[in-house]
């Protein structure tokens, strides 16, 4: 699985194409009190109820607060066969927010 750092996700979201999306895997408490505009929220722990839609996206890059939640998100997901998936690391919606960049 490609392993990128959170500002390397922040250079891809200028570009972001149409079948690519951003999967927040905080709870949606921490969701709702601001997100990376266009995301969508699932619970790490239930990225598995969704795995079979995740599989029509060409990449699907999953990030949580600091890294740990996305990582076990990423392994959940390549575990059931997923492909398409790039783990968010190195700082994720903490460094986000830190570095000021737009929230939703």
């Amino acid at each position: 699985m490609e392993q990128i750092s959170i500002d390397q996700l922040h250079e891809r979201v200028q570009t972001l194409g149409d079948n690519e999306v951003i999967l927040d895997v905080r709870s949606p408490g921490e969701f709702s009190e601001g997100h990376i505009p266009g995301a969508r929220n699932t619970p790490h722990e239930e990225v598995d109820f969704i795995a079979d839609e995740l599989r029509d996206y060409d990449t699907v890059y999953v990030h949580c607060k600091m890294g740990g939640r996305a990582k076990i998100a990423s392994q959940t997901l390549e575990s059931l066969g997923l492909t398409n998936i790039v783990c968010v690391g190195n700082g994720g919606m903490q460094r986000w927010r830190d570095m000021g960049w737009p929230v939703e």
